[in-house]
């Protein structure tokens, strides 16, 4: 994203690390610790590569070591918890770990290299490539005591066992921001739209953390007290950021600032990860003019890392904010049209957009209306970037369950509308029409995130940690 627009802080993932090894096997072969000891540290220094905070409890020898981490671990708070088994190890030593942390469990299983040279290996430098042998006892055990794991084979400079790990950790940053999250919802629902509504209880029971509940007046009195000074330094940031239409009225524009230039107070006091906000207004009095000058500021907010969504869509800004924590950015996005001479489904929206992705300079454009609401303003107009794409979004079941529908594409060239919305021309390999009904089918509401990269890999992952079911579309 450029310069101007600085993503705001969000805390690193915290990951706990132990590495462990059978301590019989010390006196026996004393050159093994040390080396094992070293892979260790080699671990705790590619973890800290992966943008992560490590909190690395050393090496465990015995069932009382264990214990000993175990505590530290629980009191680190960590946001996941990796066991590196180095050698054999007994499911005692670790056990207390997965117990007593509460956070998601990933154990590794890295050998220093390749393969063994066979010829010239003792016993002691074998049991150096003898990680795998406690993975299953491991594996049993935590089973047996109802916790949940998940494992990665591989050797210690193993690109493809560490794009693995470097998933779960992503995965794991991705919980504990929903875990800690506080999701502004703002106003009321659209009128009508059943599928968006959502039980407001069920985002902490599914996910975790805070919906904050606002009233459009929150926003009303932040705006109130913008200064003329400010509002000029807002739209200089919007004309180095955006292109203008001809179609921008100047009040409309300087309006919309000043309605950004709140919307960062109102996320800055509230303390808010997301935001889904609607109000219908009435007359152009100040609740419609609120309303309708949402789009640039939520977009500035959404490329800065809050996810803003229209149309009250708290599901989707959620969603937005998962495929952000990823490196997708994440748009409000939902069905616009079937082009069935070219394959491709047309997606977008009007509104907010993930301007971070967009495939060139957004357009920023006037419009005497917004189809489907009332008031009027300055709207976002882009095309994602070109290549591979994942649509992602939050389902709501009836039993209140939440899950994650999934579809990889990829955006393509081709005409588009010029009317103020986000448009996109997504390939899904199949009819377009095929794809609509198997993507409907999963009972996803009219919302969800449209991201840039392949996410499914990661997303299952998320699925994992949250314990939720993921159902992906590939007709």
């Amino acid at each position: 994203m450029r310069a101007e627009l600085s993503r705001i802080t969000a805390p690193r993932t915290k990951v706990g690390l132990v590495a462990g090894g059978l301590g019989a096997y010390w006196p026996q072969f004393p050159d093994l610790l040390p080396q094992l000891k070293h892979s260790s540290e080699r671990v705790s220094e590619r973890m800290r590569a992966l943008g992560c905070e490590v909190v690395d409890v050393g090496f465990i020898s015995d069932a009382q070591e264990g214990a000993v981490a175990a505590e530290k671990l629980r009191a680190a708070g960590c946001d996941i918890i990796v066991g590196f088994l180095t050698t054999y190890m007994t499911a005692t030593m670790l056990l207390p770990v997965a117990q007593r942390s509460g956070a998601p469990v990933l154990l590794i299983n890295l050998q220093p290299t390749e393969s063994m040279d066979h010829a010239t290996f003792d016993t002691g430098q074998w049991l150096a490539y003898c990680g795998a042998c406690p993975l299953p006892e491991m594996a049993n055990t935590f089973i047996r005591c109802g916790i949940p794991f998940r494992s990665v084979s591989g050797y210690l400079e193993d690109e493809r066992a560490w794009a693995k790990i470097g998933r779960w950790v992503k995965a794991a940053g991705v919980r504990a921001a929903l875990r800690r999250g506080r999701h502004g919802l703002m106003g009321h629902l659209y009128p009508g739209m059943l599928d968006v509504a959502t039980d407001l209880t069920l985002v902490p029971a599914n996910l975790g953390g805070h919906v904050e509940v606002l009233e459009f007046d929150d926003l009303r009195v932040r705006v109130e007290k913008v200064t003329d000074a400010e509002v000029t330094e807002r739209m200089d940031l919007a004309r180095d950021v955006f292109e203008l239409a001809d179609t921008v009225n100047d009040d409309d524009f300087s309006w919309a600032a000043r309605v950004s230039v709140g919307l960062d107070r109102l996320v800055e006091d509230f303390s808010l990860d997301s935001l889904a906000y609607y109000h219908r207004g009435l007359d152009g009095e100040i609740h419609e003019r609120l309303g309708a000058g949402m789009i640039l500021g939520a977009s500035l907010l959404t490329a800065r890392g809050v996810p803003s969504a229209g149309e009250y869509e708290l599901r989707t800004s959620l969603a937005m904010l998962i495929m952000d924590r990823l490196g997708g950015g994440g748009s409000f996005t939902e069905l616009q049209a079937l082009d069935f001479a070219r394959g491709h489904v047309e997606m977008g929206h009007d509104g907010p957009a993930h301007l971070a992705i967009s495939s060139k300079r957004p357009l920023l454009r006037g419009l005497g209306v917004y189809h489907g609401k009332r008031g009027w303003g300055v709207s976002v107009e882009f095309d994602v970037t070109h290549g591979p794409v994942t649509a992602f979004g939050l389902l709501h079941r009836p039993d209140g369950r939440f899950g994650l529908v999934v579809s990889e594409g990829e955006v393509v060239d081709g005409p588009l509308l010029r009317i103020g919305n986000t448009t996109s021309r997504v390939d899904f390999g199949c009819d377009p029409g095929e794809w609509t009904d198997a993507w409907s089918a999963t009972g996803i509401s009219h919302h969800w995130a449209l991201g840039t990269g392949h996410r499914a890999a990661e997303l299952r992952a998320v699925a994992d940690l949250l314990g939720v079911d993921l159902i992906e579309v590939q007709p």
